[in-house]
């Protein structure tokens, strides 16, 4: 009996992390911090690496998914780099990569620092409320004119400096680069549909260093937590960013804005009451 309340118990944090990563992944209010917070404040254990990395196997596949003719593009635009030939896809392709180098570097090297001086409460309130401040000026003084077929490369390195700021919980990676896309005017969708592209080698990147370090687990083996939670991060994530895309084709980022200053301020208040 204690051992099938144990296997309920176990599932029902699985799922909750799970739904928590998948949803926040994507929409621009940080998965991590939620991660965190959802931790400290039910008083749960850490989730433990092979969690971390189930969800986020899980939230890759939902946006492979979703965005397969962005991804075959991708693809295509890889090879015509190989061989020396240009074009929008190549553009698209090289774009991604020079974005991501920039968070690929810094959370190489400074991820133990961000691990043990960053991942607590007070950092993400003041992350959540200022990069969402932040949001808000880009979205209501950010033109509405540009696609991502009008980037140029010192706009893809600029969203993909922007991108480094993630790496402090409580920021959002969507929410950032989606910031950072509005400040150069591209249109909300295809602000957003950047950042969910961006977030493929991002993820990809996070998931072999998660992994490198799970090969050093000598009695790792995958067991039904881990599938639970890729699943379960995969449902949530193909809806969020559904839902994302459908919202940002007719509204803009306030109630997201809105959400994260109300978080924020409740954060702090509990922090300093």
């Amino acid at each position: 009996m204690t051992h099938v309340k144990d296997l309920v118990l176990a599932l029902h944090h699985i799922l909750v992390l799970a739904c928590v990563q998948g949803i926040t992944e994507f929409l621009p209010i940080s998965s991590s911090g939620h991660l965190v917070l959802t931790s400290k404040v039910l008083a749960w254990p850490d989730q433990g690496l092979v969690i971390d990395v189930a969800v986020h196997l899980g939230t890759l596949a939902a946006v492979m998914i979703y965005f397969w003719r962005d991804l075959w593009r991708i693809s295509v635009g890889m090879a015509c780099l190989a061989i020396g030939r240009g074009g929008p896809s190549a553009r698209l392709s090289g774009y991604i990569l020079l974005a991501t180098i920039p968070v690929f570097i810094a959370g190489y090297f400074g991820r133990d620092y961000i691990s043990i001086y960053l991942r607590n409460i007070e950092i993400i309130a003041w992350a959540t409320i200022g990069f969402g401040v932040l949001l808000w000026i880009a979205d209501k003084s950010g033109l509405t004119v540009r696609r991502i077929e009008h980037l140029s490369i010192w706009n893809a390195l600029f969203i993909g400096l922007a991108q480094v700021l993630a790496l402090i919980p409580g920021t959002s990676r969507s929410g950032i680069t989606m910031t950072a896309g509005r400040f150069l005017g591209l249109e909300r969708a295809a602000a957003a549909r950047f950042s969910f592209l961006l977030s493929i080698p991002t993820i990809i990147g996070a998931g072999i260093l998660g992994g490198l370090e799970l090969l050093e687990i000598a009695d790792f083996q995958p067991n039904q937590d881990v599938f639970f939670a890729m699943a379960f991060s995969f449902i949530a994530g193909l809806f969020s960013i559904a839902a994302m895309m459908r919202w940002l084709t007719h509204a803009g980022f306030t109630p997201f804005v809105i959400y994260r200053i109300l978080l924020g301020g409740g954060l702090l208040y509990w922090i300093y009451a």
